[in-house]
């Protein structure tokens, strides 16, 4: 019934949104293609959100210069993994896979980050923990083999498929260094990681141009670019730092599992794409699975 009682406020509202917005990134990754070439999509967004940023936190950016280039290596590494890495890895997968696969693999990321808390950090799961970390990749299994899980053996992945778990991989990293980020105010240090993202992303959008798979994009890719840059990248942050100051990272950490939900609904809805019976099994058991990670004992 907690759900039910945070579903009034200012907390509820913003976190309902920003997990839209994240369901959102993953129809717009496929309605990119051939619109906006996923290397502009990647450096463009955080071009846009840089300008923005620049403008508004120009003051409190000035002021934390010094913390900011004291820590720019481990900043550069947060953000080439979890931003550049993630991005370059997610829009390059819409060439490749459907959105609603999209989005449901990204429910892997929990469990990602309960593994690594386990290896890295030395954490002690509860049996719920281990439990639903084995639902959730059960999930995953489910998509990434469409439904025939025995073909893993068989390595029968979807190439898009693979590269959404990478990126999820670089996600869940980026997620558990969080834990020990640099002492500045989250504004800046979500600039920080912006500006990093803009010239970390630089190259490939280089490689692009100079293997003339560029294309400048076209009225539909400036949509989708305007998107992407003011919605997932932009406001989702904002508004997840507000719920986060509301409720705290853990309750707020429960509405991410809306994200496969809306992805999902948004791409059988906007683009037309098939649930299968194997999506709808794989989204119980993602959720499922989520929420024993989650469970708390008592």
């Amino acid at each position: 019934m907690k759900f039910l009682r945070w579903a009034y406020g200012e907390a509820w509202l913003v976190l309902v949104v920003t997990t839209m917005l994240w369901g959102g990134n993953g129809v717009a990754s496929r309605l990119a293609v051939g619109r906006v070439t996923p290397m502009s999509l990647v450096f463009i967004r955080w071009l846009a959100v840089c300008a923005l940023l620049a403008i508004a936190l120009r003051k409190p950016i000035a002021e934390n210069l010094d913390e900011i280039r004291k820590h720019r290596w481990r900043i550069a590494l947060m953000s080439g993994f979890g931003f550049t890495g993630f991005t370059v890895l997610f829009y390059a997968s819409a060439y490749y896979t459907t959105a609603v696969n999209i989005t449901l693999l990204q429910a892997s990321i929990p469990p990602m980050v309960l593994g690594g808390a386990v290896v890295f950090r030395g954490l002690h799961p509860t049996p719920m923990q281990f439990v639903g970390m084995i639902v959730t990749l059960g999930g995953v299994a489910l998509v990434a083999t469409h439904g025939e899980p025995q073909r893993i053996l068989e390595t029968q992945f979807n190439f898009g498929d693979i590269l959404v778990l990478i990126a999820c991989v670089f996600y869940a990293g980026y997620t558990l260094a969080l834990r020990d980020r640099p002492p500045l105010p989250p504004l800046v240090f979500f600039a920080a990681l912006a500006f990093a993202a803009l010239v970390t992303s630089f190259p490939f959008m280089l490689a692009e141009v100079a293997t003339g798979r560029f294309h400048w994009p076209t009225a539909q890719g400036w949509l989708v670019l305007v998107f992407v840059a003011l919605g997932p990248s932009l406001a989702s942050q904002l508004l997840y730092m507000r719920g986060v100051e509301l409720i705290g990272p853990s309750r707020a950490g429960l509405f991410s599992n809306l994200v496969p939900i809306f992805g999902a609904m948004f791409a059988v809805l906007l683009l037309g794409e098939a649930f299968h019976v194997y999506h709808a099994l794989a989204l119980a058991l993602t959720l499922a699975g989520i929420w024993l990670a989650e469970a708390r004992a008592g």
